[in-house]
């Protein structure tokens, strides 16, 4: 299936306490999937931070990070409240297509 996530931003700064947004838009054919978005640290690590089901009109939110889900604009923004000095890393915005596949022998 084709799909295609963009993120315009390639750097950001801000102080500490302050609020910090991304912006993410996306393509997919798909009416069923799951947005993401993941912090690397400078370790390398991967972190997903939140997930954002595309069935769901409300916006997703876990601790200081929230969404702004717009499935019609096909965007989705990352909200971080009250930055602190630990939330310095590279942030990535992911699809992932959730399509019902029939098994093989089965009718």
């Amino acid at each position: 299936m084709a799909q295609r996530v963009t993120q315009s931003q390639l750097e950001m700064s801000v102080q500490e306490a302050e609020t910090a947004t991304l912006d993410c838009t996306y393509d997919t054919r798909e009416s069923n999937y799951y947005l993401f978005w993941y912090k690397q640290t400078v370790s390398g690590q991967m972190i997903p931070i939140i997930r954002q089901e595309a069935y769901k009109q409300e916006n997703a939110t876990e601790n200081r990070f929230s969404v702004n889900f717009q499935k019609a604009a096909k965007s989705l923004g990352l909200k971080i409240s009250d930055s602190q000095l630990g939330d310095a890393a590279v942030y990535f915005c992911a699809l992932q297509e959730h399509t019902m596949r029939q098994a093989p022998g089965r009718g």
